[in-house]
């Protein structure tokens, strides 16, 4: 799906009155490049949250129109990322962003973007450790949760399966390097042996070289911490076509309907995790995704809607749409004490701030910031059986 979707725009329809004022999120993910398959259903969670409080219409007092504009990161290209998103901030006048996706260009764009613009972020995936101690000035956010604890329930997974000796192969980027350091550190420590950890090139037509070495260094398990639609995909075609794995472990980066829909079949007994709750939450923005025509089940969806949902609540909690104003309620709204809100009760959320009172945004990942641009995070344990993704366990 190879559609270029810089600043697509995605308005939701509100009455407005004499002084409405028109506020702008932008949502900058990778509608191109090797997350594409699951960027059209995050967009689609936050504008779920978007069109729940346009429809409300009392954010803020009420007469405001809330409009979410799209720009590609891409993913990969942080050149590009960074272009988007100056577009977002000086042509389209975003009062914040939703995003960006994989690691590395969210980097770029808080360093380059919002930090010299005082523009607050919420990322859904980016899942870098780095950015935990990133300087962020406060602006930004995420509601997934770090690779420093994907690694830590990686080893924990495998431990349990009684699995001693994995090979490793990741996407060269911030992303890729950053969970596998972190898994290596976490398994090692358990008493695992890492036989050897190599990274891939994305966009390549042939990975043999890679998976030779692979298979000369051993192993049980072949850990692809890679991207389902550029070289994860690769190196598992290669693994299988080869023979050299059978069995993998595919961390949340290869989550998807496509590697259902691609390799559940062909890695029987395979498994892995990404970041998911059994929540009550979830399964209400379950219902209400379906019900717009969207997946709401496919990787980083109702993180992205959380996203954009605590952008819009810290704006109601601060009485302001000016980012260096709210960005001190994004904590506030998302942390106890206070009221529980699910997706679907936004609106019984702006009443509750309107009137004074404190809320605890629960949303459809069970939301919880434990620091400067952390979340403490839940993950779901899946596993490939007869031909489907199933669910093991929540952890």
């Amino acid at each position: 799906m190879k559609k270029l979707l810089l600043a697509t725009t995605a308005a939701f329809a509100l009455a407005g009155g004499a002084h409405a004022e028109d506020i702008k999120i932008g949502i900058i993910l990778g509608f191109t490049g090797p997350l594409e398959s699951l960027a059209p259903d995050m967009a689609a969670g936050a504008e779920l949250a978007i069109a729940e409080v346009n429809a409300a219409g009392t954010l803020l007092g009420g007469g405001h129109t809330i409009t979410a504009i799209r720009g590609d990161s891409t993913c990969v290209d942080a050149a590009a990322a960074v272009a988007a998103a100056e577009r977002l901030v000086t042509s389209d006048k975003v009062n914040a962003i939703m995003g960006a996706d994989c690691s590395g260009v969210t980097g770029a764009i808080l360093q380059n973007v919002a930090r010299p613009n005082g523009v607050v972020m919420i990322s859904p995936s980016a899942t870098s450790p780095a950015l935990s101690t990133a300087e962020d000035d406060g602006l930004f956010f995420r509601t997934a949760p770090s690779d420093a604890r994907q690694g830590q329930v990686m080893a924990d997974i495998l431990k349990e399966r009684g699995i001693s000796s994995v090979a490793v192969s990741y996407t060269n980027n911030d992303y890729g390097k950053g969970l596998a350091d972190s898994f290596q550190a976490a398994f090692t420590a358990a008493g695992g042996t890492v036989t050897l950890t190599a990274p891939h090139e994305d966009g390549k037509a042939d990975y043999s070289a890679e998976i030779g070495a692979l298979a000369s260094a051993g192993g049980e398990v072949l850990v692809v911490a890679g991207y389902i639609d550029q070289g994860g995909a690769g190196i598992t075609n290669a693994a299988l076509d080869s023979g050299a794995f059978d069995t993998f472990m595919f961390p949340d980066g290869m989550f998807s309907q496509a590697l259902e829909d691609n390799f559940a079949a062909k890695t029987e007994g395979s498994f892995g995790q990404h970041p998911g709750t059994d929540s009550d939450g979830l399964a209400a923005f379950h219902a209400a995704g379906a019900a717009a025509g969207f997946n709401p089940r496919n990787a980083f969806s109702p993180e992205s809607y959380d996203a954009a949902a605590l952008i819009l609540l810290a704006m109601q909690a601060a009485g302001s749409t000016d980012p260096k104003v709210f960005k001190d309620k994004v904590m506030d709204v998302a942390n106890a004490p206070g009221e529980p809100i699910q997706p679907g009760e936004l609106a019984k959320a702006i009443e509750i701030l309107k009137n004074g009172g404190d809320i605890d945004y629960v949303g459809a990942s069970a939301v919880e910031l434990i620091g400067a641009g952390e979340s403490a995070g839940n993950y779901r344990e899946f596993e490939m059986k007869g031909g489907k993704i199933e669910t093991v366990k929540f952890r």
